[in-house]
């Protein structure tokens, strides 16, 4: 008599079909990493001593407001490092500290991030 064997699977797994529910932040930031490379440079030590050296350039000064940075994240006057413009996954602007700016999260989330989407992403190339 011969040995019997597990049958392979016919079917896979499907993928979702819906995407992540509003309240699922970490999730919705792993897809936002997983369809753009360029993401993974922001958990670098590189980008890290980059950012504090920035900060510690502009006094912890928002570069918009002028409003003192010393909160703590998620605090809107903690301390956020703003590309003035957008790398697009472009490394000489990304890495570029002139290109850098402090500003405070109050200012990135509203102001910027409004700015940035008002402008047509071909404007920046």
């Amino acid at each position: 008599m011969g040995k019997l064997s597990a049958l392979k699977p016919v079917l896979s797994t499907l993928a979702p079909r819906i995407g992540r529910s509003t309240g699922d932040k970490r999730g919705q930031e792993q897809d936002r990493n997983a369809r753009n490379a360029a993401r993974a440079w922001y958990g670098t030590k590189r980008w890290a001593q980059l950012r504090e050296a920035v900060f510690v350039r502009d006094g912890f000064v928002c570069q918009r407001s002028g409003v003192l940075c010393i909160g703590v994240y998620p605090q809107p006057n903690s301390p956020v490092a703003n590309h003035k413009r957008p790398h697009r996954g472009d490394p000489k602007l990304f890495w570029d500290p002139a290109n850098i700016e402090t500003v405070s999260k109050a200012v990135h989330d509203g102001l910027i991030q409004a700015e940035e989407q008002s402008i047509p992403v071909g404007q920046w190339d």
